[in-house]
């Protein structure tokens, strides 16, 4: 038996649905928008309103954007003969934040996953076959997720892309910034051998 009233438990359990989010810190949420004033709580539920309403996928790179097309792909300065291929739109917000990479982008939405039931055709392969028959791409930047499904989706994306004449690059992967080597588990630091470069 809940120790809080439905509208409040209802309240709890959506803030529980989002990513990461547990008990303690849904019950922090709800109560904080509880608390909070009408005009905050409003704002709030109207940004999630507008989001959702004005959001659109962009056709070229299938980024989330309020334009079509985003903000990168109709960037003049942006180098469209180099693509990153990225698993979800929030890898191209970790790319951004190193403010060296000047190419596009193209978001898989996935990755494969057999065991998932998610196979090619699920996930943005074709839109980015098409996207490379333009003779216009000159490197394709494969930066999927470094575990089995990224991996796969990695392997698959490079044995379709390389007949096609085009460069493929795999980002590097190995110990972070900050990390000891002698916690670093060996199939990074195998990585982390294989991708050394010189100094």
């Amino acid at each position: 038996m809940s120790i809080y009233s439905p509208s409040i438990e209802k309240l709890i359990e959506n803030f529980e649905r989002l990513p990461s989010i547990g008990n303690k810190t849904a019950t922090r949420l709800a109560f904080y928008m509880l608390n909070c004033s009408d005009e905050v709580a409003e704002e709030f539920v109207k940004s999630i309103q507008e989001a959702r309403k004005n959001l659109k996928y962009c056709s070229v790179c299938f980024n989330i954007s309020d334009t079509d097309p985003c903000f990168i792909c109709a960037n003049p300065k942006r180098d469209k003969s180099t693509i990153c291929v990225v698993e979800d739109v929030k890898d191209i917000i970790a790319m951004e934040k190193t403010h060296e990479y000047k190419g596009v982008y193209h978001v898989l939405h996935g990755s494969i996953s057999p065991m998932n039931g998610v196979g090619p055709d699920d996930i943005k392969i074709k839109e980015l076959l098409t996207r490379l028959q333009t003779g216009e791409v000159k490197e394709v930047i494969l930066a999927t997720n470094p575990r089995v499904e990224g991996e796969a989706t990695a392997m698959y994306l490079s044995k379709l892309i390389k007949p096609l004449g085009i460069k493929v690059t795999r980002i590097a992967r190995g110990i972070p910034i900050g990390g000891d080597l002698e916690y670093t588990d060996e199939i990074t630091l195998l990585q982390a051998l294989e991708g050394r470069m010189e100094i």
